[in-house]
């Protein structure tokens, strides 16, 4: 419920407008614009509405609008950030990016002409330049990501599934990490990843087929195997994703949180949200204090020993709570290859985090070990 057009803006979700079809509703509903924050919604056509209504402590975040409209709403006290040109992004968006969105122009000019690919060239000649209105716009952008995940996630049961990029296509492990996704997409728990590729990419990909008949899977990495990595053409390795989701549209939702601080790893296009970064630290730390249900951490390398850690370190402390369920899948790989469970038991010894991490040999074990952990 809305509070009184009179009382203070409070910071609550409920005082955001996001879209033309918000705005409306407000206006007919609440019949004032006062203390309301407008985020990144075209309002060029509704300048009448604009002239008539009370606009005073309300902010407008990038809205085009009629400099008519602009000027008034500044004489009654509203805050108006006209919207930034040139950007090849929005830093005021109001929702999390979908793969159409991000890849948008892929057929006809490949990868480097998306938007996604403009994004990280644009990151690439402003992130050492010490602008500081460069810097500003990228901690606006991740802010309003940031806002746009929590108000999709709300409510949800996230589970992390935490992995190497360099995961093939075409492998048994691929197969192995699509088919966990898809099994804890069917438990009924949202799957959030790095949104790259590799296993990310697998247990995106493992949510998308979820509604679909068990042969769908095994149909689609044979398909996906033709172009195992993203490396030497992200084209081509984008391509096929989008043949998958041609072939079978309307697949399960799951979330991406990819970064372009790792630009020439693209996101991947079987999360159906994607809430990419230009901050990697702000990516990292969301991603893992949005698993309410726990995190799988498959096989990786320096990014996957990051993330235990990462996580790791809330759970010893309990600064977000009840610890929450951590999976280390494959033990010659957490004991030998990179001895991470012996460090990570030795922490958890004697703490409220001990019985909520385990060590499974085998991918399959996973959501049985979740349940079993309370996820």
């Amino acid at each position: 419920m809305h509070p009184t057009p009179a009382q203070p803006f409070d910071g609550s979700h409920d005082r955001e407008i996001e879209s033309l079809a918000e705005f409306d509703e407000v206006v007919s509903v609440r019949g004032t614009l006062s203390h309301y924050r407008v985020q990144a919604v075209d309002l060029t056509d509704r300048t009448a509405v604009l002239l008539a209504l009370d606009t005073a402590g309300a902010v407008f975040l990038g809205c085009p609008m009629d400099p008519e409209a602009a000027a008034k709403a500044r004489a009654e006290g509203a805050l108006v950030f006209p919207p930034v040109p040139g950007l090849p992004f929005d830093p005021y968006r109001g929702f999390v990016y979908t793969p159409d969105e991000l890849f948008e122009s892929l057929d006809e000019g490949g990868y480097e002409a998306t938007p996604d690919a403009l994004a990280y060239a644009w990151f690439q000649r402003t992130r050492s330049d010490g602008d500081v209105f460069a810097s500003m716009l990228r901690s606006l952008h991740d802010d309003a990501v940031s806002d746009a995940l929590d108000e999709l996630l709300v409510g949800a049961p996230v589970v992390g599934v935490m992995g190497g990029h360099a995961m093939a296509r075409g492998t048994d492990a691929y197969a192995g990490a699509a088919r966990l996704g898809r099994a804890l997409s069917r438990a009924g728990l949202t799957v959030a990843t790095g949104g790259g590729p590799g296993a990310m990419e697998a247990a995106n990909l493992g949510a998308y087929t979820a509604p679909f008949s068990d042969d769908m899977l095994a149909e689609a990495l044979q398909l996906l195997a033709r172009v195992p990595g993203f490396t030497p053409s992200i084209t081509a390795w984008a391509s096929a994703a989008f043949e998958v989701r041609t072939r079978w549209p309307r697949g399960g939702p799951s979330v991406g949180v990819p970064t372009w601080f790792y630009g020439h790893e693209p996101p991947n296009p079987f999360a159906a949200h994607i809430a990419k970064y230009f901050s990697n630290a702000t990516r990292e730390d969301g991603l893992l204090a949005r698993c309410t249900a726990g995190v799988v951490f498959l096989p990786g390398a320096a990014g996957t020993v990051q993330e235990i850690f990462d996580n790791a370190t809330p759970n010893y402390y309990a600064s977000r709570g009840e610890p929450t369920p951590m999976v280390l899948v494959d033990r010659a790989h957490w004991t030998e290859r990179l001895p991470t469970w012996p460090l990570l038991r030795a922490l958890a010894r004697e703490r409220a985090m001990e019985d909520r991490i385990v060590l499974v040999d085998r991918i399959e074990e996973v959501p049985e070990a979740l349940r079993r952990l309370g996820g």
